[in-house]
């Protein structure tokens, strides 16, 4: 049995991951590995809620702020690059924290994700088209058509995992369900899973406020300054789509604040939901000083 632990902290966004993870790695002597998916881009720094500067002063993390939203990057490559990582930390170190909202993000660390074959980038930029001129709602009825099985377990509202089964679907001619295999990949390592909890009326307060906060950060000059990429599968993205449409008259100002605060609670209705697979976690309440949440996990 590997003497190597995982820590990962799971839970909602907003319900403060992030204070946990640094002071868990403080203890522990250790880094952090971030495994949300926004975070990974150097141009979405207010939207995205990254670490601190003195945070990341603080503790060293992994995966910060080092891919460009023009970069072709995706869970996949993520899993390679995070393990790899993971792996060589390991040599020095006993312990590591995972942290992040990024569900499918975190898994394909845990447990490992299916590989696929390339897709060319003809197939990718065809379907970004699709989506941007014709919505989600038709990439909806198209998987649908194509892999009915696949669409019913999918989250249909998840725009990336819709695109990228169709664009398999297309190259290899085959149903995304049949070439899934769910098979879980042999780690060196174990993963303990930290849940993270929080009554809703107080989560969905967090997040409203959070949103305040980032409008008066300038949330809305950072998405100006991105609206000639909004076509970007990158950028559709909460914060940021929300103000697109602002700047298109789509929405007022005050609708597309609205909308954010919104789409950030929905979020977090569905990362609760996904949290529940967890059911080895050990649940603790955000409510609690951190410093005291980690004297009981006995780690």
């Amino acid at each position: 049995m590997t003497n190597k632990n995982l820590i990962y902290i799971a839970g909602a966004t907003g319900v403060g991951k992030t204070e946990l993870s640094i002071d868990l790695a403080k203890k522990l002597k250790t880094e952090i590995i971030s495994c949300d998916s926004r975070q990974f881009y150097k141009e979405l720094e207010i939207g995205t809620c990254p670490p601190t500067k003195y945070q990341l002063k603080e503790v060293k993390h992994h995966f910060i702020h080092n891919k460009s939203i023009h970069d072709r990057y995706n869970v996949g490559l993520y899993e390679k690059d995070a393990i790899n990582k993971i792996n060589n930390l390991f040599k020095d170190k006993e312990h590591l924290v995972l942290v992040g909202g990024s569900g499918l993000y975190a898994d394909s660390v845990i447990f490992g994700i299916d590989e696929f074959p390339e897709i060319p980038v003809a197939i990718r930029d065809e379907f970004t088209i699709i989506y941007n001129d014709k919505g989600i709602n038709y990439l909806q009825k198209e998987l649908k058509k194509l892999d009915r099985e696949y669409y019913e377990s999918v989250d249909i509202k998840n725009h990336s995992r819709i695109i990228r089964a169709l664009e398999i679907i297309k190259h290899t001619g085959d149903k995304f369900s049949s070439l899934r295999k769910d098979i879980k990949k042999i780690r060196n390592f174990k993963t303990q899973v930290i849940l993270l909890e929080c009554p809703r009326e107080i989560l969905y307060n967090r997040i409203n406020s959070r949103v305040d906060t980032m409008i008066s950060n300038g949330l809305e000059e950072e998405a100006f300054n991105l609206k000639k990429y909004s076509k970007l599968n990158t950028l559709n993205t909460v914060g940021y789509k929300e103000f697109f449409n602002y700047f298109e008259n789509k929405l007022s100002y005050n609708e597309a604040i609205e909308k954010i605060k919104q789409n950030t609670r929905n979020y977090a209705k569905r990362q609760i939901t996904w949290n529940k697979k967890y059911y080895e976690a050990i649940k603790v309440s955000s409510l609690e000083d951190s410093k005291k949440i980690i004297n009981h996990l006995n780690i």
